[in-house]
């Protein structure tokens, strides 16, 4: 029984390994999709879109940022995730850029139409802003060129930020400016006189929300990402914190 039960535990554990190997080899792999782009001039305000960022330099991701398709959005997970981005030259010479990529950050719903649109389910698109997508294409082009992606961390200047958001026992927590792999996956809040950590819920997008009356406390957060790393941000938000104000964290993701 012994040489069996040791060939069973090698089998595992290389199993695990090839497991391990396989996502990270996944995690580099150039996807296909199609880019278009909106908004020649928008002001930063209206990029946030259904990630519920109130301004996308405010929330530290400046202006090459993308609406994303169903296929990627996932019920707003994706808010705040990085993406390198390459027009695909190979498929069109003509609009695309050679050897040009830019990195953009997810900030907001390219919503599907139902009739075959690009944004429709199984397809995989980014709806650019137009910096962003002048990037990577030659201007003059239909509006629309195929494009290779990845994932890729997201490098942010400072730390995560919280803005407070809600009224009396109704709190709501926008974050932004994460680092690391960008998506948030999982928030707790606790308050100075709370004692323990209490489960926030996702509102919508990168809104977070809490029923507990955490007013006139120190707060402090914790963060787990998709990728499953794990921050505590403790006390960054003072006593005499007021609804609308942002605090931002000396911590970040790397």
């Amino acid at each position: 029984m012994g040489p069996i039960v040791i060939f069973s535990c090698f089998v595992s554990y290389l199993l695990l390994v090839l497991c391990a190997v396989t996502i990270h080899v996944q995690a580099d792999v150039w996807l296909n999709a199609h880019a278009t782009f909106y908004g020649a001039n928008q002001s930063p305000t209206t990029l946030g879109g259904a990630c519920g960022y109130d301004d996308t330099f405010h929330a530290g991701f400046g202006v090459n940022t993308a609406a994303v398709s169903t296929m990627l959005f996932r019920d707003g997970e994706v808010c705040g995730a990085c993406y390198q981005v390459i027009c695909d030259y190979r498929m069109d010479p003509k609009w695309c850029l050679r050897r040009q990529s830019v990195t953009i950050t997810a900030t907001n719903f390219c919503p599907p139409n139902n009739h075959g649109g690009w944004c429709d389910p199984p397809h995989h698109h980014f709806d650019m802003s137009m910096p962003a997508f002048f990037r990577i294409a030659r201007q003059g082009n239909e509006g629309i060129v195929p494009v290779l992606y990845k994932r890729v961390a997201c490098k942010r200047r400072g730390g995560v930020r919280f803005t407070l958001k809600g009224q009396s026992n109704f709190n709501m927590v926008m974050i932004t400016n994460v680092g690391g792999s960008g998506d948030v996956n999982g928030v707790w809040i606790r308050g100075s006189r709370s004692g323990s950590w209490l489960p926030m819920h996702r509102n919508w997008g990168a809104n977070w929300q809490s029923s507990a009356d955490l007013r006139n406390q120190i707060l402090s957060f914790k963060i787990t990402l998709v990728d499953g790393k794990t921050l505590l941000f403790l006390n960054v938000v003072p006593s005499t914190w007021k609804f609308g104000q942002t605090f931002s964290s000396h911590n970040q993701f790397f």
